[in-house]
């Protein structure tokens, strides 16, 4: 659930070599740099830069976060190059390394190999490497810091890593070229890569839809709706689309705007009184257009709805928002905020059908306001509709690395929450969706559903994400190889999905997926619909190969590292209940036919442990998916404790006597 993932290799920064310190970043949002060899990259605003010899430091304002490029390093493998280059960096004895994955090779280099570093819990660190070849020489960019900070900078770091480029090279770019038609031929290219990568990656079911000049050109699927079962995807198969309902949010305040029941720059606390953030100040400066830019400066905050009780009324969204504090200023970074996007929903709701109950107020809203007009008659936030008939089931790797079919118990979660990512859709439904962001406010039967003004307000770029990329309300605005690209995408356990505009050739796509590697195909597609598109260079089937061999490397290194079903003694040692005072919430352990097992709030699973570098014990959920309880083992005060950490928030909880 997050851009580039990234670890922590030091948490002191006192033994970095000597560096002679060149000027910090003007007030414009990047810096175009080079390094001695001629590798360039990009410098984010706000961050300083260090040179020694072949090595540059930059450094995120808060002085605890680090990106060490090296360069110019002659070794046989990624790895040699990894620890030839450390000493450069730094005179403190590198980490053992936890994960050592090939990537594709892209952007001029010949060779990307991403490295993983071990860290301890108790650190809250993150430590990788990505080290790449062109030629015979190698560049080792370190990333090296507080995990906090990398959170909430994740969007300058990934800025970095995916500028760096060799020396001389020069990108691809189909800018001013026009787009061919998606002929039968052409169609045929994308079902095969579809097809192809579902295979390759395990995947058992995608929904797929296309469009050109304002027309649905394929819809249908591929796979099954579930391991085992014959059950085929097609054009209405449902699948949970997560994240992606935050862009239908915004285009229900945009219907609204419309209506004249609220302004893009007016104060949520004149619509809404009752809206409180945990500071003050941010509580009075966030207008409506902020509750879904990612841009107010309150953290990611999931695991306080993750692990809470699932059958909390929508009004929880409000409770939680005003015991939230933001981490960075207002309008300066890129923060993720669910519960920010829950409230958007929520208002909206409450202006259309004020009286009503927040949660059937905005159910209505978007039934009456979106999916009606649409014709979206597959879409619903429905759980039981959603469930039932022609609908597609979650997949996760198991322990073993797998691909097994889950329970949807975990997504559950997102009800309370729902205008954040909670609607089930399907491929036709979402082609009506994206045709109407083509046609700027038309649906497909001809009627004008939003103004064009009002749509595109919510593609206005805000803050950064990344290189050539920004967010604005529930969407991002993207230039992909010179390419104009409106995209977003979504994320429960086992359910992923993606859309993508291109409004300058009128293309558009979507692909719903029933497994957690799905992910992994998306940006490949985009490659290649891009390549069939413009005729571009083929490299979106290696790097689906290259992400396929990621994950399996990933699932073993996991598995290397835990024991299972767990160290006796302390599984024995455990408290049968825990509870969290800060959230209320409750953890319990007991047996179940045998096997040690925990629940905690969405989370449910037998258990293992891991021992971490530092010699604490964590405790660790090893159920099917990606999302689950990691919990260290203690003791405070004489009571027995499992502290649950995520980036920027730490929950301890106490066993109940």
């Amino acid at each position: 659930m997050g851009n580039m993932v990234v670890e922590k290799i030091l948490l002191g920064l006192t033994s970095l070599v000597a560096v002679t310190m060149a000027p910090a970043a003007s007030a414009q949002d990047r810096v175009g740099a080079r390094t001695a060899a001629g590798v360039t990259y990009v410098q984010p605003k706000d961050w300083t830069v260090a040179t020694h010899g072949a090595t540059i430091v930059l450094s995120a304002p808060e002085k605890d976060l680090d990106i060490a490029v090296v360069d110019g390093i002659s070794a046989p493998t990624a790895s040699a190059a990894a620890a030839k280059a450390w000493p450069s960096y730094t005179s403190i004895a590198p980490r053992a390394v936890r994960l050592l994955a090939p990537e594709a090779a892209r952007d001029g280099w010949d060779e990307r190999v991403s490295i993983l570093y071990e860290t301890s819990p108790g650190e809250r660190a993150v430590a990788t490497a990505v080290a790449l070849r062109h030629g015979a020489s190698w560049t080792v960019a370190f990333i090296n810091g507080s995990d906090a900070t990398m959170n909430k900078r994740a969007a300058a770091a990934d800025l970095i890593e995916r500028s760096l480029r060799p020396a001389g090279y020069v990108r691809e770019t189909f800018a001013g070229r026009t787009a061919h038609r998606l002929t039968p031929e052409r169609i045929a290219a994308l079902r095969d890569f579809i097809a192809t990568s579902a295979r390759t990656l395990e995947v058992p079911g995608v929904g797929i839809a296309l469009i050109d000049k304002g027309h649905v050109v394929y819809e249908g699927g591929y796979g099954v709706l579930a391991l085992g079962s014959p059950k085929l995807v097609t054009a209405h198969s449902k699948f949970m689309i997560a994240s992606n309902t935050k862009g239908m949010t915004t285009l229900l305040l945009a219907v609204l705007a419309d209506e004249g029941r609220l302004r893009w720059d007016q104060k949520v606390t004149e619509l809404y009184p009752a809206f409180r953030l945990g500071s003050d100040a941010t509580t009075r400066a966030t207008e409506v257009r902020h509750l879904v830019c990612a841009c107010t400066g309150l953290p990611r905050k999931d695991f306080a709805f993750i692990l809470a009780d699932g059958r909390a009324p929508a009004a929880d969204t409000f409770r939680q928002l005003g015991e939230t504090q933001p981490t960075s200023a207002f309008g300066e970074l890129f923060q993720y905020n669910n519960l920010m996007a829950s409230a958007a929903g929520y208002v909206g709701g409450a202006l259309a059908y004020p009286g009503m109950e927040i949660g059937a107020a905005y159910d209505k809203a978007m039934q009456t306001r979106i999916f009606d007009p649409l014709g979206m008659n597959d879409t619903t936030f429905d759980r039981e509709v959603g469930e039932s008939g022609d609908a597609a089931q979650p997949h996760g790797y198991d322990i073993d690395g797998r691909m097994t079919l889950m329970s949807n118990h975990f997504n559950h979660l997102i009800a309370p929450y729902r205008p954040a990512g909670g609607a089930w859709s399907s491929a036709s439904d979402m082609a009506r969706y994206v045709e109407l962001e083509l046609s700027q406010g038309v649906a497909p039967n001809g009627r004008r559903v939003v103004s064009a003004a009002n749509l595109l307000e919510r593609r206005r770029r805000g803050v950064s994400t990344g290189e050539d990329a920004w967010y604005g309300m529930g969407l991002f605005d993207e230039m992909v190889d010179g390419v104009h690209v409106v995209t977003h995408g979504g994320t429960l356990q086992g359910f992923h999905s993606d859309f993508w505009v291109l409004p300058d050739a009128g293309i558009g796509a979507v692909l719903l997926t029933n497994a957690d590697s799905g992910p992994a195909m998306f940006a490949p597609f985009l490659r290649r619909l891009l390549e069939v598109a413009y005729d571009g260079k083929p490299e979106a089937a290696a790097e689906v190969t290259a992400a396929a061999g990621k994950l399996k490397a990933e699932a073993k290194a996991r598995r290397a590292r835990l024991t299972v079903p767990g160290d006796a003694t302390a599984l024995a040692n455990l408290a049968p209940k825990y509870r969290d005072a800060q959230l209320g919430n409750v953890i319990t352990i007991d047996d179940r036919n045998g096997v040690r097992w925990i629940e905690a709030g969405a989370i449910e699973g037998p258990l293992a442990t891991r021992k971490n570098i530092d010699g604490t014990l964590s405790l660790v959920s090893i159920g099917p998916g990606g999302i689950g309880v990691d919990a260290v083992i203690g003791q405070t005060n004489g009571s027995r404790t499992l502290t649950i950490r995520d980036s920027q928030h730490q929950y301890v909880y106490t066993e109940v006597r």
